[in-house]
């Protein structure tokens, strides 16, 4: 495959892991954020574990971007 090409697929698989992974990062940040807020009025004591609730989805745009730099260093 010529190497421009083979570059360009590259980056473009590379924006797609990153992109992918912060849309499905902010949908589940969004539904968890409403739902927890909710929650939070009725139990203030649920603060804590709310918070944890929001931070697991993060872990996925790491995850993306580990993809995505793995992807990029594959480029010559």
């Amino acid at each position: 495959m010529e190497l421009a090409l083979r570059t360009g697929l590259l980056a473009l698989a590379a924006a797609v892991a990153i992109a992918g992974a912060a849309l499905a990062t902010g949908l589940a940040q969004g539904r968890i954020g409403s739902a927890g807020a909710g929650t939070i009025a009725e139990k203030p004591e649920l603060a804590g574990l709310m918070i944890v609730l929001l931070a697991i989805p993060e872990t996925m745009v790491i995850l993306g971007f580990a993809v995505a730099a793995m992807l990029i260093l594959k480029i010559p």
